[in-house]
C-alpha cells in the first residue's frame, strides 16, 4: 500500500491514464482505476470526486505558480509581457512531468467529457489570471482578453511542444508570442463589395 496519500493519487493517475488509453474513457470505472492502483475505491473518492477529475490534477498547482508568477513579474512588463514571463516559469510544470502530460493531452482531445472539463477548468484558470493582472492595475477589459489570448497562446505553444518535443516548452513558448506579436503588427486587408481595394477605408 502507497504510504503518503500523494503516493496513492500519483498510482491512481497512473492508473487511470493506463486504463483509459487501453478501454477509453467510458468504458473504464473508478473500481477498475483503484485496482489497477492497488488500492479500494473508497481509497479513489478519497482523492478524487469523480474519474474525469483525476486527469486534471495539476490545474490547481498551475493556478497557483501563474497567479504569482504573474504578481512577481518586472513592474515595467506590459500585459501580454507579464504573461509570457509567468508562462515561461509555471511552464516547468509540465516539462518537469512530461510523461503524463503527454497522453493526458492526447485522451482530452479525443474524449468529448474531458474536453468539456478541460474547457470549464481553462475558463476558471483565465479568470484567476486575469484577476493577477488586475492586482497589477491592469484595467478590467484589457485584463481580460490578455488572459484568453494568453491562455489560448501558451495552450497552442504545449501542443507544438507535445508535437515536436526536439524543442524545449520554454522555446516553443517564445515562439508563440512572437508569432502573436507578428500578428497583431499586421495590417488587416478589408473587402466590402465588388470593386474595393484592399485598404480601402472603411
Amino acid at each position: 500500500m502507497p504510504r503518503s496519500g500523494a503516493e496513492a493519487r500519483r498510482r491512481l493517475q497512473q492508473a487511470a491514464l493506463e486504463l483509459y488509453r487501453e478501454r477509453g474513457f467510458d468504458q473504464t470505472t473508478t473500481a477498475e482505476i483503484a485496482a489497477r492502483a492497488g488500492l479500494n475505491e473508497r481509497t479513489f473518492f478519497r482523492h478524487f470526486p469523480d474519474k474525469r477529475e483525476v486527469l486534471f490534477d495539476g490545474e490547481a498547482g498551475l493556478r497557483a505558480a501563474l497567479t504569482q508568477e504573474v504578481a512577481d513579474a518586472p513592474d515595467d512588463l506590459p500585459p501580454l509581457g507579464v504573461l509570457l514571463w509567468a508562462f515561461r516559469r509555471a511552464g516547468r510544470i509540465l516539462e518537469d512531468n512530461r510523461p503524463f502530460s503527454e497522453p493526458r493531452l492526447a485522451l482530452i482531445a479525443q474524449t468529448p467529457a474531458l474536453r468539456e472539463r478541460d474547457l470549464a477548468k481553462a475558463a476558471s484558470l483565465t479568470e484567476a489570471v486575469a484577476e493577477a493582472l488586475r492586482q497589477r492595475d491592469v484595467p478590467d477589459r484589457l485584463a481580460g482578453l490578455a488572459a484568453q489570448t494568453g491562455w489560448a497562446t501558451f495552450h497552442h505553444a504545449a501542443q507544438a511542444w507535445i508535437d515536436d518535443p526536439s524543442q524545449s516548452l520554454d522555446a516553443h513558448l517564445l515562439q508563440a508570442f512572437d508569432d502573436l506579436h507578428a500578428l497583431s503588427a499586421t495590417r488587416p486587408t478589408h473587402r466590402r463589395g465588388r470593386g474595393l481595394k484592399a485598404d480601402t477605408p472603411m
